[in-house]
């Protein structure tokens, strides 16, 4: 079972995790988009990871949402909408309830999926996160190895995508030939969900 605990552990693993690759998050962005993202996404887990050392929410759903409340407020461009949206509906979807086993937790993150869906109109294939979040959480009913493993290959595989959605679809053609800065993050927060999953 997963607790209040556990998922703050996630968080800030993510947020460790973005604070040693925001520069190369940035150098991603730097060339399919405003060169910001790196940075966006540390000043919001730094945030996160403030927040949740100075109080930890009884539940795993209320973690999540201040999580994703934080993103929304402190975050600039898309990721913070987009990520905060991701967390904020993730939480929500696991209530009230004071543990969540491995089963709900992938099904709240499927609200979460959702949600980024329903607010950025990407579909997987657009040369977004959901190319990362997408076959990672599929993947997830085999275990959180293999969420690993499907997120990390996700993002690789939007090397030689197209970008049809957010910044990247303005260059047409020239975006084919990098890997989407989105996709990558989103590799980051599998892999620290993955990891925490195995120090458990």
């Amino acid at each position: 079972m997963r607790d209040a605990e556990f998922i703050r552990r996630w968080m800030l693993a993510m947020a460790e995790a973005v604070e040693s690759e925001a520069k190369h998050l940035t150098d991603l962005d730097s060339a399919i988009g405003d060169a910001d993202h790196g940075a966006n996404l540390q000043r919001g887990f730094t945030a996160v990871a403030e927040a949740l050392r100075a109080e930890l929410p009884a539940t795993p759903g209320a973690v999540l949402v201040l999580a994703g409340r934080q993103l929304i407020s402190k975050v600039g461009g898309a990721s913070g909408p987009l990520y905060g949206s991701l967390l904020r509906a993730t939480g929500k979807a696991l209530g009230d309830a004071a543990e969540a086993d491995d089963a709900q937790l992938r099904e709240a993150l499927q609200a979460g999926v959702d949600a980024v869906v329903k607010l950025g109109g990407a579909q997987p294939g657009d040369k977004t996160m959901l190319d990362t979040l997408v076959p990672a959480l599929a993947a997830l009913a085999d275990g959180y190895p293999a969420a690993r493993a499907a997120a990390e290959k996700g993002a690789k595989d939007t090397i030689p995508l197209q970008a049809r959605k957010g910044r990247a679809s303005y260059l047409g053609e020239r975006s084919i030939g990098h890997e989407d800065p989105g996709a990558a993050s989103s590799a980051l927060l599998i892999t620290a969900l993955a990891e925490v999953a195995a120090d458990v």
